[in-house]
């Protein structure tokens, strides 16, 4: 028997709240920014980062697979947090989730690069204005912070996965087809090498989202071959496609790593996602855990840019042992501030008017008059069916008996 999970609830129409995957939120937070601040080769240290951190800086080099780890568990809450609802719903859950705390961070990041300017960084308004609309990758517009790349890999995620729920909502069937059709047509995807069908059906990075839908039907029925497979299938396509993403990452970082700690990670990563998946991380749902993992967004928001700036304008009056965890724990204060004060009155303000708007734009704004139903055309066999109103009187003739 799949067991029962002793859940947190996060008030969200009783869905269960998972505290572990809280944990392996800020994990992958917490890769990407010691990958960005120990191993990125940014120039931002008055060294390089070999010699800031000459222990530090290899396991920090694969950091940058914490990326990875976000979209497995992505897969795992979409698949959670669609269930039960209809497609408004879901456009709703996603738009007050993701933007609040971005419109903040690109306001933000963008007014400290502009009051303490780097020589080669420069934003434009326009810029930032485009990127207030999350979509300035595929409109070629330069990103305020380069970890933005990963929000349009996720609005085309649940776009992709807004198919499923629409029409009959998402069942249990509907979901394990849309893994085994997206799987297939990415495959064919990268076979084409089609550049239009990589932007929709996302050939690198699909295997991830699969996967977490797969282990978040486990979790909520019971595990069977099928979702093995499809899971094991995910697995091998993915460490096979991280070599061409590792090459990439040392091509920011400068330097080279072995491969095999990446195939190794991404094994502990599906290994973790399993274990949420069966109910074996029960005993981790602690408070602290759900606090920790609301900071991990807006802490993978602002962390990039502004923390490079803190670096060039205080690397060479402070050792790094003493900046880095300063530098962090200052990132992660900003980032409670931030989920304190902006993304949760914000996000309540903006599920509201969103609800509203969706009324209204079912059933009309209020006031408006009911609809009028069509009319029925003359000689249509209804006309031989109704009651003809009483003919009107007018001065004191009753024109219709005079016709008959």
């Amino acid at each position: 028997m799949h067991p029962t999970l002793p859940v947190q609830h996060d008030g969200s129409r009783g869905r269960a709240r998972l505290a572990a995957l809280d944990g392996l939120r800020l994990c992958a937070a917490l890769m990407v920014v010691a990958y960005h601040y120990v191993a990125f080769g940014s120039g931002a240290w008055a060294r390089p980062p070999a010699e800031a951190f000459p222990t530090a800086h290899v396991p920090a080099s694969y950091g940058w697979l914490g990326v990875q780890l976000f979209f497995l568990i992505s897969g795992f809450v979409i698949c959670m947090s669609c269930w039960g609802r209809g497609p408004g719903e879901f456009a709703v859950s996603r738009v007050t989730r993701l933007f609040p705390a971005y419109w903040f961070s690109v306001l933000a990041v963008a007014l400290v690069v502009c009051l303490w300017p780097v020589a080669d960084e420069t934003l434009r308004s326009r810029d930032v204005a485009v990127n207030l609309t999350m979509l300035q990758s595929p409109l070629g517009v330069d990103a305020v912070d380069g970890v933005y790349w990963t929000l349009w890999v996720e609005l085309r995620f649940y776009l992709l996965f807004s198919l499923v729920v629409a029409g009959k909502g998402l069942t249990y069937a509907r979901a394990v087809g849309f893994c085994v059709v997206w799987g297939f047509a990415a495959a064919v995807a990268a076979a084409v090498d089609e550049p239009l069908l990589d932007q929709v059906l996302l050939p690198d990075d699909c295997w991830y989202f699969i996967a977490g839908i797969a282990f978040y039907l486990m979790h909520r029925h019971r595990p069977n071959l099928v979702l093995w497979l499809l899971i094991a299938a995910c697995f091998l396509v993915a460490q096979h496609a991280l070599v061409e993403a590792q090459g990439r990452a040392e091509a920011h970082m400068g330097h080279r790593v072995p491969h095999w700690p990446t195939a190794v990670l991404l094994a502990v990563f599906f290994a973790a996602m399993a274990a949420v998946a069966l109910g074996w991380t029960h005993r981790l749902n602690q408070r602290w855990l759900t606090v920790a993992g609301a900071l991990t967004y807006p802490l993978y928001l602002i962390h990039e840019r502004v923390g490079w700036l803190v670096i060039r304008r205080t690397a060479g009056a402070v050792r790094p042992a003493v900046l880095l965890p300063a530098l962090l724990a200052g990132m992660l204060l900003t980032a409670w501030l931030v989920h304190r004060l902006v993304e949760r009155p914000l996000a309540r303000m903006l599920r509201r008017g969103l609800l509203r708007a969706a009324a209204e734009i079912r059933s009309g704004p209020p006031g408006a008059p009911p609809p009028v139903p069509p009319a029925d055309p003359p000689g249509s066999p209804q006309d031989r069916h109704k009651i003809t109103p009483e003919p009107f009187q007018a001065g004191g003739w009753n024109y219709g008996r005079d016709r008959r």
